[in-house]
């Protein structure tokens, strides 16, 4: 059966099947009137012709390529029918048929909808700024990287864009899912197709709109579709071969059952079982529709569902892979972690002294991008509320920290080699492991203030829940050892190994592939497109990360939330068994009635009923993974 039913629309085929079935029940009731014969017959042709149109269409089309499908195998066994007298069959054959169709197409259009409420449609105009800060409308599309843009509250941004200045939010939820609006200053990136909600802003264009985050997904997601699942292999081969393969064996089976069984190939009635009739009955019964549509119904729906998750499989092979896998190798900076360093304590050389500490090295922090200095000069903001005031004449020593002078007098900031000659630095204890010390001394205020990268609330938990699932879990990471193994007890990890460069991941994945495991690598990074490549399954943590880290994934995870990892097995495994389900229930029902047409167990209708029952069975099964 086909699957492609956006033309005709699922609307159109089911109306045409409801007309079908009325026209074949008038044709029933007509038939049981004296004189009537005309009326049957005419409700039987305008039956045949609601019910087949469709099916024909599509045959002529294969024809043409010279292949033959399933729906030339329906209308063959209707036109059979009619032949022998028994319309009724056939078009309750083409209801049937036709109904399984059109459910199908709603099936599709149902995956469609979904994939499409994930975004808003993107915007057609965009107000380009002039150098005089004058503004003009434009097309979207006509925008190129570097010109400026201004972008108005509830206006969607037309392309990815950088903020030059103005403050906002942005309603990033059509994207990554994200319910709470996003906070947009200057500096921070912007994405297509999401929403401004409250502040005016001046932007660049990063890219133009073809080439946005919001069209990005969009492609991802048909390619994915397009894309076939490792199952699909198995039902690639009812085609052509299959059908002339089905025609050759009933043609063989109408042979055995007249010449040799001796039924008459003819009768007046369908209801004698002559060897015409009975070789129709196979011919229904064999026909694999449930089968064919089994493993693409589930797999376009389990897309879809991903994606309305904010999961976005690259494909169906992606899909199934993922259910498979024994091992997750995970990256630690930016996705076990924050990625951001958090203040965790102050000490001061004088006691009480620790918030002077942090005024002071806040007023140099401030002016700086450094990550240790915007994890200090945040700690300060949100402790008062509001930044400290700079520091002059900052200057950055490489490698060292940073000095500049406040109420007259030096500031230093940095590591320890920067102060040599203090006695009360050597005589502070090593950080812990895990944490990073900086120091600062500005005349007679004198402290260090310890960072460290903060574990994502929610990692423990979720590692704990693959362990339920029985994923091995193990943390890649460039980091030194004492920190490393700090973050695996904390987050009962089984295994950690540090120090490792690109390279040195990517060995740890080969060797754990080698041994057998199926090995699935998250990370969000430059630094982890290498190992990415070399796992079974690579999953990228939010449309935040790196590019090389989007085009490479198997897996995109548009939120950066690491419990999407947990969702995206769990949705994987759920498409793996309806794939199983359908695959069982099609195969099981094929094989069951072939084997009762073959002793002539069973009439047309049945074979009907059964076949194309099946058939809507799988599409509902595999429905399922959109509503839970």
């Amino acid at each position: 059966m086909e699957t492609e039913h956006s033309e005709p629309s699922w609307r159109i085929l089911l109306i045409s099947a409801a007309g079908c079935g009325i026209c074949t029940l008038l044709g029933i009731w007509f038939e049981r009137f004296p004189g009537l014969d005309n009326l049957s017959h005419a409700s039987y042709a305008a039956a045949f012709l609601l019910g087949g149109w469709d099916a024909a269409v599509d045959a002529y089309d294969r024809l043409k390529r010279f292949t033959l499908d399933i729906h030339f195998l329906m209308l063959a066994v209707a036109i059979g029918g009619a032949a022998m007298g028994s319309g009724w069959e056939g078009g309750a054959l083409l209801f049937l048929f036709s109904l399984s169709n059109a459910l199908e197409g709603l099936a599709e259009a149902r995956t469609e909808r979904e994939i499409r409420s994930l975004f808003n449609d993107a915007p057609k105009t965009a107000t380009l700024v002039a150098d005089d800060g004058s503004g003009r409308t434009v097309a979207a599309d006509s925008l190129v990287p570097g010109q400026h843009i201004r972008i108005l509250p509830d206006h969607q941004y037309p392309a990815d864009a950088r903020v030059v200045s103005g403050q906002s939010a942005a309603d990033e939820s059509s994207l990554t899912g994200e319910s709470e609006p996003v906070e947009k200053q200057p500096g921070d990136t912007l994405f297509g197709g999401t929403l401004n909600t409250y502040g005016p802003l001046l932007a660049e264009v990063l890219r133009p709109p073809a080439e946005s985050a919001h069209a990005r997904i969009i492609r991802l997601i048909r390619d994915a579709q397009a894309s076939k699942a490792p199952s699909q292999r198995f039902t690639d081969r009812f085609g052509t071969r299959y059908t002339v393969g089905l025609l050759g064996a009933t043609l063989a089976m109408f042979f055995v059952w007249h010449f040799v069984m001796k039924i008459p190939a003819f009768t007046a009635s369908g209801e004698e079982r002559s060897a015409f009739y009975r070789a129709m009955t196979l011919l229904v019964v064999c026909s694999p529709c449930a089968l064919v549509i089994s493993i693409p119904s589930a797999v376009l729906t389990g897309i879809a569902a991903g994606a309305r998750r904010g999961i976005l499989f690259r494909g169906g092979i992606a899909l199934e892979s993922l259910a498979t896998i024994t091992r997750l190798a995970v990256d630690k900076t930016g996705t076990l972690t924050k990625g951001e360093l958090v203040l965790t304590g102050i000490e001061a050389r004088q006691p009480g002294g620790e918030d002077e500490v942090l005024r002071v090295a806040a007023t140099l922090c401030r002016q700086s991008t450094h990550p240790v200095s915007r994890a200090v000069a945040n700690a300060w903001l949100q402790r008062h509320g509001s930044d400290a005031p700079p520091a002059a004449a900052l200057t950055s020593l490489p490698g060292q920290g940073l000095r500049a002078e406040l109420d007259g007098q030096d500031i230093l900031l940095g590591r320890r080699t920067l102060f040599p000659d203090h006695v009360w630095v050597q005589a502070l204890p090593d950080p812990e492991p895990g944490l990073t010390e900086v120091l600062v001394v500005h005349g007679e205020t004198a402290g260090r203030i310890l960072l460290r990268d903060g574990l994502r609330p929610e990692a423990a938990g979720l590692i704990d829940q693959l362990h339920g699932q029985g994923i091995r879990v193990t943390m890649l990471t460039g980091d030194r050892p004492q920190a490393a193994e700090l973050v695996a007890r904390e987050l009962h990890l089984d295994d950690a190994r540090a120090g490792l460069t690109p390279e040195g991941k990517v060995a740890a994945i080969q060797e754990w592939r080698a041994a057998g495991e199926r090995v699935a690598m998250v990370g969000d990074g430059v630094n982890d497109a290498p190992s990415l490549a070399a796992a079974d399954v690579s999953i990228g943590m939010g449309l935040r990360g790196s590019d090389a880290v989007l085009e490479q994934a198997d897996v995109i995870l548009t939120q950066d939330k690491l419990e999407r990892v947990l969702e995206a097995l769990v949705l994987s495994r759920r498409c793996r068994a309806v794939i199983r389900q359908n695959v069982a229930v099609s195969l099981g029902v094929v094989l069951l009635l072939a084997v009762s047409a073959l002793g002539s167990w069973i009439p047309l209708p049945l074979g009907v009923l059964g076949h194309e029952g099946s058939t809507v069975i799988v599409v509902l099964n595999s429905l399922r993974l959109l509503w839970r």
